[in-house]
């Protein structure tokens, strides 16, 4: 594949009004070589970029086409969402499918728009997607009948199973299956290819869970046999001779008690005109992880470690992650160190990076440094931080600062309710809370930003290829919803009706913070913006409110750190810019993109995960009643969410004598009692049914709040 002459391509048929000829497209692209054009047409038909009818070539939106995706499959109709137009999911009914099944890349034609929206059909299919799902084994509806699969996601129907289909499964088994569409009887079957075991573990679904999303858990022995072999070479004295030596400053790192991967450490300095020194010392991850290696495709795969409630799966091998890339104490470590002068307003003046070595004087505990901070730490959490006491007191004043400096320019602080899962001996989930943030998480979350945005400045100052984290302005329509729920509520809008910044939306966040929508309102807000992603361009970080913005500071579970790390490495030793240009120009686009993609796989493998826990956690508790907020309003019911932070689903319209009326934004009332429900609103709940496998949790009212 030639990206170049894709653009090409791509560039001359922009230019068309009409398809054109396939000799007069090679001629107005100016690609010669037949060849190398015919390629590059196959390529670009297979991913929807163009289509090709007969001898004429057009873009998709010339030909009254576009390319999409299958989404989800329902019985009677699916739902597709296009890949480069700003069209909304298109509506497909089941006749007009094709046999397409979820995940598959599909060029769609007719498209219409009517009533309810776009509607269309499948031309054909361009690429298959996996056709493999997971699901849970349910037993047959009648006596004779076949076993059915409750797929996990994508169908939103019950799978028959194909005769023989179902490879020693049990009821209740958690599975994986292939899925295939019977022309003749214009249905979907399945046949088991894998049984993990009982559904109503969590584990066992975390297990179909990791492996539905395609993401490697072992390491191939070549990799292993790399990272062995690095792990294992010596910090020579010709290596330490090339950077800055830093063993005697007061270093440390601050993390979980339980994290093992330790890949930023701190120092700071107060200075004598008022100002600070920040030094954000990084794991000089790219030093063992060589481009091309096998090690380095490993990791550009997976693109970062992914968190379970009982694993990690880590992004490089242990020797590297926990080993001698890990920032342990007392143990020399090479580092990539972000030097950096703030004034005493806590303005960045100056900065340079550094190769460098450091040793870790103390391993630090958020736990323990809050306990010093709020004044509870006893004598031997004192005497355990003494080496870096002082440096510690200068990062929470300089972290103090940077703190209001963030939200004075607007970078949003939106509330997220992150869950903690406590699991026995036996990988069960006893117990279940809200993850607490406390000032020393703040603190070293200032410091990584700062670096993070000095990497950037120094990078685009340069004018090298680089890795960016982006955060694009939020959707105008999303922003109108967003200002029609807050008025709801009754906060002032106009200033978001009119032209956003990122203050307006800190202003109503803050507005809301302590009243019963503070939830909803960071929720909504969060809903409203763009994607955070990586991209080869400096397009500025809208959350953050930053012009300036990478992922510098994390390279042992991220690879796009890593990357940056590679190019700022040849920059700090003085490569020239041309060569840099041409080594890094494709490796920055293709390292975005994939880490994006990665990024995303991991976020909705770790959530679907969670649900499994949260459901694991309440099947020890039916029929127990708790106090809850409503969550969430929708024309079937409400969500509430408990004290622990578990959110489950009372479903009203099962509700006997009742006939409820939402108001699409917030409420909705019982129009024969006048009893109404409202985000915010106190209730009780009792717990009626938690389904591991599909991660549900269903609550029906305690009998004091019928």
């Amino acid at each position: 594949m030639d990206i170049e002459v894709n653009n090409m391509i791509l560039s001359a048929l922009e230019r068309q009004s009409e398809p054109i000829d396939r000799r007069d497209l090679q001629i107005e692209s100016d690609v010669l070589e037949t060849e190398e054009f015919n390629n590059a047409l196959s390529y670009l038909e297979r991913k929807g970029r163009i289509i090709i009818n007969r001898k004429k070539v057009g873009l998709p939106s010339v030909m009254g086409c576009t390319a999409a995706k299958i989404l989800r499959v329902s019985r009677g109709f699916a739902f597709a969402q296009p890949l480069e137009s700003e069209l909304p999911d298109i509506f497909i009914t089941a006749s007009s499918l094709k046999g397409a099944l979820p995940g598959d890349l599909v060029m769609l034609k007719n498209i219409t728009v009517g009533g309810k929206g776009f509607s269309g059909e499948v031309a054909k299919i361009l690429e298959p997607g996996s056709r493999v799902i997971s699901g849970t084994i349910e037993k047959p509806k009648s006596k004779f009948g076949r076993s059915y699969i409750i797929p996990d996601a994508d169908f939103n129907y019950h799978l028959r199973i194909v005769q023989g289909g179902e490879l020693k499964s049990k009821i209740g088994d958690k599975v994986k299956a292939a899925v295939y569409y019977e022309p003749k009887e214009k249905r979907f079957y399945a046949r088991v290819i894998k049984v993990y075991g009982k559904g109503n573990s969590a584990k066992i679904c975390a297990d179909a869970i990791i492996d539905s999303y395609g993401i490697p858990v072992k390491f191939p022995v070549p990799v292993k046999h790399e990272a062995a072999i690095a792990a294992g070479q010596p910090i020579t004295e010709v290596e330490m001779s090339k950077r800055l030596d830093l063993t005697a400053e007061p270093i440390f790192t601050i993390d979980g008690a339980d994290a093992k991967d330790l890949d930023d450490a701190i120092s700071v300095k107060k200075l004598d005109d008022g100002g600070w020194e920040l030094g954000v010392h990084i794991a000089d991850v790219s030093h063992y992880v060589t481009k091309g290696s096998k090690l380095d495709e490993e990791a550009r795969q997976r693109g970062t470690s992914v968190y379970f409630a009982d694993r990690v799966i880590p992004m490089l091998p242990v020797e590297l992650s926990n080993g001698c890339c890990s920032l342990n104490e007392g143990t020399k470590k090479l580092t990539f160190s972000a030097i950096m002068k703030l004034d005493r307003k806590a303005d960045l003046v100056d900065y340079r990076f550094e190769k460098s070595f450091i040793i870790s004087k103390v391993r630090g505990v958020y736990s323990e440094v809050n306990r010093i901070f709020d004044g509870s730490a006893d004598e031997v959490i004192m005497n355990k931080y003494a080496p870096v006491m002082e440096c510690l007191e200068s990062a929470r004043e300089l972290a103090d600062i940077l703190k209001e400096k963030a939200k004075k320019r607007g970078g949003l602080d939106i509330e997220s309710s992150e869950l903690r899962f406590v699991l026995d001996e036996n990988g069960v989930c006893v117990d279940v809370s809200e993850r607490e943030r406390g000032e020393a998480e703040e603190l070293i979350e200032q410091f990584m930003i700062t670096a993070n945005s000095a990497a950037a400045l120094y990078a685009k100052s340069a004018g090298i290829p680089f890795v960016y984290r982006v955060h694009e302005s939020p959707d105008p329509e999303k922003l109108s919803s967003l200002a029609e729920l807050a008025a709801a509520c009754g906060f002032q809008t106009r200033r978001i009706k009119e032209g956003v910044h990122q203050t307006d939306l800190a202003a109503l966040i803050e507005k809301a913070k302590d009243t019963k929508y503070s939830a909803l309102i960071s929720t909504q807000v969060l809903r409203s913006m763009a994607k955070a992603r990586y991209d080869p361009r400096p397009l500025g970080h809208f959350g953050l409110s930053l012009a300036d913005y990478c992922h510098f500071t994390s390279p042992i579970r991220r690879y796009p750190d890593t990357s940056i790390h590679r190019i700022l490495t040849d920059l700090v030793r003085g490569e020239s810019l041309d060569i840099i240009k041409r080594r890094y120009h494709e490796f920055a686009a293709e390292s975005s993109k994939l880490s994006s993609d990665c990024e995303i796989r991991a976020v909705k493998a770790e959530r679907d995960a969670e649900k499994c826990y949260a459901a694991e956690y309440m099947t020890a508790h039916i029929g127990e009643v708790y106090e809850g907020v409503v969550s969430g309003v929708t024309v079937k019911g409400i969500f509430v969410m408990l004290q622990n932070g578990i959110e489950g689903f009372i479903d009203l319209l099962c509700i006997d004598g009742t006939e409820f009326a939402f108001d699409g934004k917030t409420s909705t009332i019982d129009l024969r009692s006048g009893k109404s429900y409202s985000i915010g609103d106190a209730v009780r709940i009792e717990v009626a049914q938690a389904v591991v496998s599909t991660g549900t949790i269903d609550f029906i009212f305690a009998k004091t709040d019928l």
